[in-house]
């Protein structure tokens, strides 16, 4: 038997029940469940986009868990609320960015809709291509006076593959605080290239050929500018000759604002038309009283593996609760870089494990044991600190809740998770050693 198969709550990315997040007694029946919100309210939707098992985007319903394979193995998908600010996301011929502005225009270019199979799996892709006019110079697919709120951190991607035979795609900004800034992205081997300092840029692999590239950029004075997707001859340069053989395959215009100076990323891709779109935020065990037989509250381990989206320095949480934060058990991204803090809180702290030696935006196995007067943490593979010898565990039949959040609901969790486990006893050192290896 496996240390997993030893867990009285086994929390691993299924689907046989689409409104739940699935919890797994082991060897057991019936199965358990907690409830999983994304709800539709007035403007904000509910559905929301994955990347399947096929490697495609797809739809996932109202208030439905999305297991996400992007990247290889399927976990949940966790977001907060979002919008794309794009209003024609895949219509490369009208609409506009953040707000304002003259909507779609392009310069030297020709656009032809419906020429290749798009991540979603249909053929809605548009060709971006030269207009073949003999002469060298810039090809461009632009947002002019775009305007954006003073201080907001300026999320943009484009999903792009290579079609004809330059590798380079560029994004490139104008009449911002700084007069213009640009980003180069190989579309060939999905590498960055040249990245002007006033921006941060990302490129990610979706398979097939497909990237989706972004940059983030911030402004105080100058709100009002030019958003710019242009074909490149190579890195650091723009100019080509317009012979009718440079070009790519677009799809997938988005836009986010946040006020959060380390955001760096956008979020799952959100479709609109004619009309920017809020999707719901994630959450999960917020309503869900578990089986008390599963737990023993006076010892036990908590488990759990899972990632950030961003090190955004935003306060992030899973906790195994009574439903309040007074007695709680939090694995905790905090307001540091990079820095992960499990607590136990019986009305008071009893034990605390804080730790920065991990990229929190790669997956971390995480156990705690609570014990009285008997805490210890480990983190893949490795001890946190050192064991607490000294603090009391909850009395019998607290811990009722395990959430994406912390105990009271506050400071919701954002990121994927692949496991989350609760046993009735308190592995020894060697067991949580082999668990979180």
């Amino acid at each position: 038997m496996s240390l997993l198969e030893k867990a009285s709550i086994l929390i691993t990315p299924t689907a046989y029940d689409v409104g739940s997040i699935n919890a797994i007694k082991p060897k057991e029946s019936p199965f358990g469940d907690l409830d999983f919100t994304r709800a539709t309210s007035g403007s904000v939707v509910g559905t929301a986009n994955r990347e399947n098992a096929d490697g495609e985007l797809e739809e996932v319903a109202e208030n439905v868990p999305r297991i996400n394979y992007l990247g290889g193995e399927g976990h949940w998908l966790i977001e907060p609320q979002a919008t794309n600010t794009a209003t024609y996301s895949n219509d490369f011929e009208n609409g506009t960015l953040f707000s304002g502005g003259s909507g779609a225009g392009i310069d030297y270019a020709v656009l032809t809709s419906a020429q290749a199979i798009s991540p979603d799996g249909t053929n809605n892709a548009w060709k971006f291509a030269d207009n073949n006019d003999g002469n060298s110079g810039r090809v461009t697919l632009r947002y002019f006076g775009t305007i954006v709120n003073s201080g907001d951190y300026n999320v943009v991607s484009l999903f792009v593959k290579k079609q004809g035979n330059n590798d380079w795609f560029s994004i490139a900004l104008a009449e911002y605080d700084v007069a213009s800034a640009i980003a180069f992205f190989n579309i060939s081997n999905g590498t960055l290239g040249t990245v002007a300092s006033s921006l941060t840029a990302n490129i990610e692999d979706y398979g097939d050929g497909w990237y989706r590239i972004s940059v983030t950029f911030t402004t105080t004075t100058d709100v009002s500018g030019a958003v710019q997707f242009r074909l490149a001859e190579g890195d650091n340069d723009i100019d080509l000759t317009r012979n009718g053989t440079n070009g790519a395959y677009i799809y997938g215009l988005h836009g986010e604002a946040s006020t959060n100076v380390n955001a760096t990323k956008p979020t799952s891709y959100i479709p609109t038309s004619n009309s920017q779109v809020t999707r719901a935020e994630d959450g999960f065990g917020l309503n869900t009283t578990l089986d008390t037989s599963l737990i023993d509250s006076t010892e036990g381990t908590f488990y759990a593996e899972m990632s950030a989206l961003e090190n955004n320095l935003v306060d992030r949480n899973i906790s195994l609760s009574d439903g309040d934060e007074l007695n709680t058990i939090r694995f905790r991204y905090t307001t540091v870089s990079n820095q992960l803090q499990v607590t136990v809180k019986v009305g008071t702290s009893q034990a605390a494990f804080t730790t920065t030696s991990f990229d929190i935006t790669n997956f971390l196995k995480i156990g705690l044991r609570f014990k009285e007067n008997d805490f210890a943490c480990f983190a893949n593979g490795s001890q946190v600190g050192t064991t607490d010898t000294n603090g009391s565990t909850f009395p019998a039949n607290t811990l009722t809740k395990i959430k994406s959040a912390r105990g009271d609901n506050a400071f919701d969790f954002a990121g994927k998770i692949k496991c989350i486990a609760v046993f009735k006893e308190g592995l020894t050192d060697t067991e949580l050693t082999c668990l979180t290896t």
